[in-house]
């Protein structure tokens, strides 16, 4: 009845939405691997994975098992209690992240959630050591931290902060690879965090300089202000390693995750090492739906998958096919491109959206049969490549053609 329904109603409405987003004009119905497939029967190579979240693509067999298992037996109970799943779930995350030293985890819904957690964490740890004044947030111009009034007010990209004011106090930004900035930012006695993103994915792909990172631990563990990491959207095996973070040589006091964290299921996560670990307590903080059973079920599929060593050595192995591919294109278009594992920021001489259209639509040749392309865009000039990890040699190779050819004029 429910499937009749949807056949009988428009999938191409478009004034029931809020005009929040630039859509591309598509509409799909359902997907498989790396492939998904509009409401004509199109069919379109995903490139883009959700902007990070469909990490392990589209229809994954042990996926959709677990989810629908679960379903079966319990989606949700309220955090006055716990559930079994996902009592494994946060086991099975703090060990993955034991490297970068985590002891204990919070579960939300979304990646800026899991920020503002981050936040109420450094400014309580700080509030409780050394009293009131102590509460700014430190983090780089050009990130992204989420779209909620205080996730805004610490990212540092102007462009979102437009029509949106007041906002929340008490932040303050620093160039990207600064580290006499950031020596002076970090002031002792009113600074309780700094927030990073290991790769500042929405404002081009960039990667943070391993030595300014190591610069930014030792200033703060020296300072006793935390050092909080952004992994949403290049964390989870994205760059080739659990948390991008970890090529840098560093522990962290707190992590914060999201995007394809349950592969397509909406969760977040805010972790804390051993100063942040017992920060939060009895009424402090919540959230009705974090952590719920069946993002927990999600979930432990996708640490399963993406903590194998050998799984994350093929995301190395295919971003060198990558990088190594649109290299030898040598193409007059091509600028710059910046990236490591499947995460990839390619610098055109044209506007970026533009591009993405082009790809939708397919090669030029095909009259619009053949295969379009999903892309992304990350500033007005970036190209981001996010695949899904499942990806073969032969799709991502497709998928490069698919690309060289709407790069060629027409």
């Amino acid at each position: 009845m429910f499937l009749r329904m949807i056949d009988m109603i428009s999938v191409s409405m478009t004034g029931v939405f809020m005009n929040t987003y630039h859509r591309l004009p598509v509409t799909f119905a359902r997907g498989e691997g790396v492939w998904l497939y509009d409401t004509e029967g199109k069919k379109y190579l995903d490139f883009s994975s959700g902007i990070a979240v469909n990490c392990l693509g589209h229809k994954y067999p042990p996926l959709v098992k677990a989810v629908s298992d679960q379903a079966a037996k319990l989606i949700h109970v309220c955090n006055y209690y716990q559930s079994d799943v996902s009592v494994v779930f946060a086991e099975k995350l703090i060990r993955a992240c034991a490297g970068a030293g985590m002891r204990k985890v919070f579960f939300g819904n979304s990646g800026a959630e899991a920020n503002e957690g981050a936040i109420k964490i450094a400014r309580k740890y700080s509030f409780e050591k050394y009293g009131p004044g102590r509460h700014t947030i430190v983090s780089l111009r050009d990130s992204f931290h989420g779209r909620t009034i205080t996730a805004l007010s610490v990212t540092g990209q102007e462009k979102f902060h437009r029509d949106f004011g007041p906002f929340t106090p008490g932040f303050t930004f620093v160039p990207r690879g600064d580290p006499g900035a950031l020596d002076k930012a970090l002031d002792q006695k009113t600074t309780a965090g700094f927030l990073v993103e290991a790769v500042q994915g929405e404002s081009g792909i960039f990667f943070q300089d391993p030595q300014y990172i190591r610069t930014a631990a030792k200033l703060c563990a020296d300072r006793d202000i935390l050092l909080m990491f952004d992994e949403i959207q290049c964390g989870l095996g994205r760059t080739g390693t659990f948390l991008a973070m970890e090529s840098c040589g560093v522990r962290a006091d707190v992590v914060t995750l999201a995007k394809g964290l349950a592969g397509g299921i909406p969760v977040g996560a805010v972790l804390a090492g051993e100063k942040a670990a017992e920060v939060l307590q009895t009424g402090d903080h919540g959230s009705t739906f974090g952590g719920n059973s069946l993002a927990a079920a999600a979930g432990i599929v996708v640490l399963d998958t993406v903590t194998d060593p050998a799984f994350l050595r093929e995301i190395v192995r295919k971003g060198g096919r990558l990088m190594d591919t649109i290299r030898s294109w040598n193409h007059p278009r091509v600028q710059e491109i910046r990236g490591r594992g499947l995460m990839a920021g390619i610098d055109i001489d044209g506007e970026s959206w533009p591009m993405l259209e082009s790809c939708l639509a397919g090669p030029r040749t095909s009259g619009g049969a053949g295969p379009g392309l999903l892309i992304l865009s990350a500033g007005s000039k970036t190209l981001r490549i996010l695949p899904p990890y499942i990806i073969r040699d032969e799709e991502l190779d497709q998928g490069l053609d698919l690309l060289r050819a709407a790069l060629d004029p027409p």
